[in-house]
């Protein structure tokens, strides 16, 4: 890796460029940018400066989402829904309940950890 410089005035400032491939990240993505922020700050920059960052926020994305379908597959077993042509009300609400468990369980798991 060659480091080159600019002059501004008498000074030498080196040209940093981080090389990261911009990756699209969704919900859980960008929680967890959130939380190294605030919480991890050195390792955040750490990622950030070296590239990394995107890439481990892809996984992380990634990783929530699979989480969270099978999650939500095992808690349909163990929680049976009501049915869907009867009430659908009280069936639209089991599965948001469902949805909020898998997720409350992935962002403890995966992002805030």
């Amino acid at each position: 890796m060659e480091l080159t410089y600019y002059r501004k005035g008498d000074y030498l400032f080196p040209n940093l460029a981080v090389k990261d491939e911009p990756q699209t990240i969704g919900k859980y993505g960008m929680l967890r940018r959130t939380y190294l922020k605030e919480n991890r700050k050195n390792w955040y920059q750490s990622m950030l400066m070296s590239g990394r960052l995107n890439q481990h926020l892809a996984q992380i994305e990634e990783a929530a989402e699979s989480r969270v379908e099978t999650l939500l597959d095992s808690l349909n077993e163990k929680f049976p829904a009501p049915s869907k042509e009867k009430d659908p009300l009280a069936w639209a609400a089991h599965q948001n309940n469902l949805t909020a468990m898998a997720e409350e369980i992935v962002l403890k798991e995966l992002v805030y950890n």
